[in-house]
């Protein structure tokens, strides 16, 4: 058997784990959908709130800097996704920034009128862009089923494709720099979606040559709920970019209180309205801790906990019918592991019973998600063993695990 102490010793990023406020008697496996809070982020807060808002109060727009945290800390995340400075910026959620971008993208390809997508894309995004394709007469959404690669679908219509970094059931990992390249030579744009990869491998969006992306910072980043998604779009657009929800913010000179609008230069014009300034400070103090972090230690931690992960559930999965969905070829892998199982639901109720916390997406699959930098190999196995007692047991018929909750 594989030896977690061993591994666990070895581990560079090992010290990380203290700066995070997790929960005693809880390993915590939900760090893909919900990051635990960095203790750094208390703090920070209660100084944005209790010195300069309540001691500065309108003055620390200047003097706190609150007024460019969307550029400063979209530099930072720049660093995190192969982006150059002046590229990335911090702003409302990642709904709005694809509503954003898709828009910017097909005014960019005004001879072509087909936004394509995956069809098992995560939820938002397909609901965003058929609201897109709804509100410009003459445009279309196209999605690819599971079974279609999606690069086989573009064609002389095709203005902008859509596509997540990474499955959000599947756990599968996109090659970006072979299907950008795909989409580009067909004459179209993309739009990456970071949601499920960013702070948990290294992205080089520049070294692909991506037209935009998008990410939110709640998940592997830790920002904490809710907070500021973030934006890209590369230097080259930036000339010709537009969008529909010009905002004050976006302006080029939003003090000069102008009746007609004018878009800021560069990045800034992917803004909108007044910045949740709370949630940008407590991102601040999460991006700290990225400041010490070796992404490609990042990524080699993350496959050996989800490699070992896999290993550990094999013989659960002949002994009772558990399917890993997630790829095992590590090129192929994001951060997370995801299977299924009819009564994933319940299992996972059980789970999280003994403060094993996963989560659950319809119709059945379990997700399990490893943050590099919090969780230890012995964690892992201390999961897939309660694993194994719960499906051995047959603990999870307990009807109180039935119950359906409103957040699964």
């Amino acid at each position: 058997m594989t030896d977690v102490a061993a591994l666990d010793a070895a581990d560079p990023l090992r010290g990380l784990r203290e700066r995070f406020a997790l929960p005693d008697g809880v390993i915590y496996l939900d760090g893909n959908s919900l990051g635990p809070p960095p203790k750094a982020a208390f703090a920070e807060l209660e100084r944005a709130a209790r010195e300069e808002w309540g001691q500065g109060l309108i003055r620390s727009w200047n003097a706190a800097g609150w007024f460019t945290l969307t550029d400063s800390l979209g530099d930072r995340i720049a660093r995190l996704v192969g982006a150059a400075p002046g590229e990335t910026v911090v702003t409302d959620t990642t709904s709005i920034n694809i509503y954003k971008v898709l828009h910017a993208a097909l005014a960019l390809r005004p001879d072509r009128s087909v936004i394509l997508a995956e069809a098992d894309s995560f939820p938002t995004d397909l609901y965003i862009a058929e609201g897109v394709a709804a509100s410009r007469p003459g445009t279309g959404l196209r999605l690819a089923a599971s079974h279609e690669p999606i690069e086989s679908l573009i064609d002389a219509r095709t203005a902008v494709v859509l596509i997540n970094h990474v499955d959000y059931r599947t756990g599968v990992l996109r090659d970006m720099a072979a299907l950008t390249a795909r989409v580009r030579a067909a004459g179209a744009l993309v739009v990456w979606d970071l949601c499920h990869s960013v702070g948990a491998l290294p992205i080089d969006l520049n070294a692909a040559e991506a037209d935009f992306a998008v990410g939110c910072t709640y998940k592997y980043l830790n920002g904490g709920p809710g907070a500021p998604a973030f934006v890209f779009a590369a230097q080259r657009h930036h000339a010709g970019l537009v969008q529909p929800l010009s905002g004050w913010w976006a302006h080029a000179e939003p003090f000069a209180m102008a009746s007609k609008y004018r878009p800021a230069a560069g990045i800034r014009r992917l803004l909108c309205g007044t910045q949740p300034i709370l949630s940008l400070r407590a991102l601040q103090a999460a991006l700290d801790v990225f400041d010490e972090v070796d992404l490609a230690e990042l990524r080699a931690k993350s496959l050996s906990l989800t490699g070992l992960f896999i290993e550990l559930l094999d013989p659960l999965c002949r002994e009772f019918g558990l399917r890993i969905v997630t790829p095992r070829e590590t090129q192929r892998r994001g951060s997370h592991v995801s299977v299924a199982f009819e009564h994933g639901y319940e299992v996972m109720q059980a789970l999280i019973a003994r403060g094993i916390i996963g989560d659950f997406r319809a119709p059945d699959i379990m997700r399990f998600g490893f943050t590099p930098l919090y969780l230890r190999h012995r964690d892992v196995l201390d999961a897939a063993k309660a694993l194994a007692d719960i499906l051995q047991s047959g603990a999870w018929r307990e009807p109180r695990f039935a119950v359906r909750s409103l957040v699964t």
